[in-house]
């Protein structure tokens, strides 16, 4: 098994090929590739069989590179952030520097992640990775490494080698949207 540092290494370089990951996150396992890279996104609809204009969820290594990827982000957005007990995804109305095929109506849905090792990825890659569960659309999402099925591990081109034996009872993030008001509705508990 790799070591923590290796594995960051191996995962930054795999993204940068354009492979998709199956890897832990700070709710569930995830299929995650570089969030900057179309070719990669139409990759892991299909290995998902998710319909193509359902966007997909993802995830900054901190509230300051929000900037990077959103029109006028909210003033709110950092007060939410920091005040959430729980993981929280928002759907921001317009996006910035990613790939158009993230959704069909070109917003974008951001989780600042609390998971070291989405973080240090995130960080060396340069660009966010995509957070979708590690699950054909439609199944139930793999919240330990035990449930993901042999079709994904398979159908991905990597599998983290880090936390297989870890168990936790995690859920999906919340999700919310923000208005132009700036008020917010919940989209996901």
């Amino acid at each position: 098994m790799n070591t923590f540092e290796q594995e960051v290494e191996l995962c930054v370089k795999l993204l940068r090929e354009g492979k998709i990951l199956v890897y832990p996150t700070d709710t569930i396992w995830g299929l995650g590739c570089d969030a900057t890279n179309a070719k990669a996104i139409d990759k892991i609809f299909k290995i998902k069989k998710r319909p193509a204009g359902k966007g997909l969820i993802i995830l900054v290594d901190s509230i300051e590179r929000l900037k990077d990827y959103v029109k006028n982000p909210s003033p709110v957005t950092a007060d939410l952030i920091k005040s959430s007990r729980n993981p929280l995804s928002i759907i921001y109305k317009e996006s910035k520097g990613l790939a158009k095929n993230l959704s069909s109506d070109g917003s974008v849905c951001i989780r600042v992640t609390t998971n070291e090792f989405c973080q240090e990825v995130i960080r060396r890659l340069g660009h966010p990775i995509t957070s979708t569960s590690a699950n054909l659309s439609g199944q139930p999402a793999p919240a330990n490494f035990v449930d993901i099925s042999e079709q994904m591990k398979t159908t991905a081109d990597y599998v983290v080698s880090l936390y297989h034996d870890v168990i936790v009872k995690p859920k999906a993030s919340t999700i919310i949207r923000i208005n132009e008001d700036n008020s917010f509705e919940i989209v996901r508990s």
